[in-house]
């Protein structure tokens, strides 16, 4: 047993030079925070791909695209969390943005479970939970999870997995929602798992009125999952006035169109008018 309990000791020696600061193990829970920002997230026991477990892997996660939103969100803006998971990015923002309201939302019940937790112990008031997603109509759809990797749960079956689980939930135009809700959105992140693109057009009318910053995910082996190509979302932008741009460090350089040779996956779009102060500061 000695040599099993020595394993705490390891790990307080392995997260050292990572972005976890402590791991708190109590009954059934194990809860890991972020040196960065002192978030805590519930850590699922099945889920291999989950970000504190990406921090132990790679000793980040996703630091040079969190650190770029922080720059682009105002203050008091609002930002609309799509494919929240289990609140990574929401949580960095509320806590880390003065008078931001963070709208999450996540359809799979299992991982609204633990964004709801994870919102709970981080004692967050500012993030608001939705349990749907969105598309580019009102219905029930069909979502394919598997408890080890929940961030590529998805409408299409992306990978096949052994433990693939079919999930009916509700899903809602963009659109729809903000006319409902009377709502301005200044900020869109959109990591849908290859489904970017029917978000969008869902939401095409409040992207061409509000002209919000978006962050989204465009990667070629989903998308094709969805038959288009992020080509088309980068058209589909351009023609309301938006410019492309990839992380960069510190900065962000304009991207024009994705190919076979294209390793970046995470985009941000800036629209060129309304966008110039923060393009002048922040583009290579």
């Amino acid at each position: 047993m000695h040599k099993l309990h020595n394993g705490l000791f390891d790990y307080a020696d392995f997260i050292r030079d990572t972005d976890i600061a402590n791991i708190s193990i109590t009954d059934g829970l194990v809860i890991m925070t972020s040196r960065a920002t002192g978030i805590k997230v519930l850590c699922d026991r099945q889920d291999k791909r989950i970000a504190p477990i990406e921090i132990l892997n790679f000793g980040s996660y996703e630091q040079t695209e969190v650190s770029l939103m922080l720059r682009l969100i105002d203050r008091g803006a609002n930002v609309f969390d799509i494919g929240a998971n289990v609140g990574w990015y929401s949580m960095n923002i509320a806590r880390l943005i003065e008078d931001v309201q963070v709208y999450a939302f996540e359809p799979i019940p299992s991982t609204f479970s633990y964004l709801e937790r994870n919102v709970e112990i981080n004692n967050l008031h500012n993030i608001h939970l939705n349990n749907f997603g969105f598309s580019n109509q009102d219905q029930e759809l069909t979502f394919y999870f598997y408890p080890e990797g929940s961030g590529n749960a998805s409408s299409a079956n992306l990978v096949d997995h052994p433990n693939t689980q079919r999930i009916v939930c509700d899903v809602k135009t963009l659109d729809g929602f903000v006319n409902a809700t009377g709502l301005q959105v200044d900020f869109i992140k959109c990591d849908v798992e290859g489904a970017e693109l029917l978000v969008f057009q869902g939401g095409i009318e409040t992207i061409k009125r509000q002209q919000p910053t978006i962050f989204a995910e465009m990667l070629r082996k989903w998308s094709a999952k969805f038959n288009y190509h992020p080509n088309e979302i980068i058209k589909l932008l351009s023609d309301l006035g938006y410019k492309c741009f990839a992380a960069k460090g510190k900065v962000i350089e304009e991207f024009f169109l994705m190919d076979e040779r294209t390793l970046e996956t995470n985009f941000f779009f800036l629209h060129t008018i309304k966008h110039a102060s923060k393009i002048s500061v922040l583009a290579k």
